[in-house]
């Protein structure tokens, strides 16, 4: 009988730490073979793009990887799965996702990394996975929250392979 995990709590001491746990989420991603959708919650400075470059990396990609603060998404269409990271920080209005057809991107095959997803309220889809980040002492503490059943599966493995991520 397995038990299912709805939250995992981890220390990340610095920005290594913060990247394995991105690659950690991006192998059981890839071997999900399933899309999915992670919010990346916290205030400016708390890592979200790192461990958003972690997971990207983890999934193969060998270039730079950068925030897409001003163009709202930057595409990883050559990854397995192809891969989304939205950064709605500068998002003036949740309609303008609609022009930018945001729908399209969660079509069940990719994974979307959606940092500051509040700004999108109302037009995002339910995310698999919640990451809250925040300050602990000299690291961060980071909060991984399912919230469907590929999240609580994912969750789960990732409770079971420890230190490894």
């Amino acid at each position: 009988m397995s038990i299912s995990v709805s939250e995992h709590r981890l220390f990340l001491e610095g920005e290594a730490d913060t990247q394995k746990l991105g690659r950690a989420l991006a192998r059981l991603a890839k071997k999900s073979g399933q899309g999915l959708t992670v919010f990346l919650e916290g205030d400016l400075g708390m890592g979200k793009t790192t461990l958003s470059r972690g997971f990207i990396r983890g999934l193969g990609h060998t270039g730079a990887v950068k925030s897409p603060t001003y163009t709202l998404v930057e595409p990883y269409e050559e990854l397995t799965p192809p891969t989304y990271h939205f950064d709605l920080y500068r998002l003036g209005d949740p309609e303008e996702l609609e022009y930018m057809g945001i729908r399209d991107y969660f079509n069940g095959q990719s994974v979307c990394l959606i940092e500051w997803p509040e700004r999108g309220t109302g037009l995002l889809p339910k995310p698999d996975l919640e990451i809250q980040l925040e300050y602990q002492g000299e690291g961060r503490s980071a909060v991984v929250r399912a919230r469907s059943e590929l999240g609580a599966s994912l969750l789960n493995e990732l409770e079971l392979t420890g230190p490894r991520y």
